[in-house]
């Protein structure tokens, strides 16, 4: 009796752990969905570079309108990561200006 709920409870937590364990125990990568989102990174090149690249002297304005952009909405989407987000843009603001300033 007392084994076979310790098995039931076992089984429950089993269930409740599917998906939450750490990397370590399960041996798949998480997506880091604010440095790294997978979506933003096909035939080996960054989408930020890209932007970076066709914007020239405009990549700080679009830098500045994603930072506009989370800020506006974490609260509404995606909380914290969206704030991740704007504070991810808003440290790439900060080099770009930062190497600007060193020319």
């Amino acid at each position: 009796m007392i084994r076979e709920r310790i098995r039931q409870m076992s089984k429950e937590l089993s269930k409740k752990m599917e998906g939450n364990q750490p990397e370590y125990l399960t041996g798949k990568k998480k997506d880091d969905m604010v440095n790294h989102p997978p979506h933003y990174n096909k035939a080996g090149i960054e989408t930020i570079e890209a932007i970076k690249a066709m914007t020239d002297k405009g990549f700080e304005y679009y830098l500045q309108g994603n930072i506009m952009k989370y800020l506006w909405r974490y609260r509404y989407k995606n909380g914290a990561e969206d704030l991740k987000k704007a504070q991810w843009y808003l440290n790439e603001l900060i080099d770009v200006v930062e190497d600007a300033n060193k020319s």
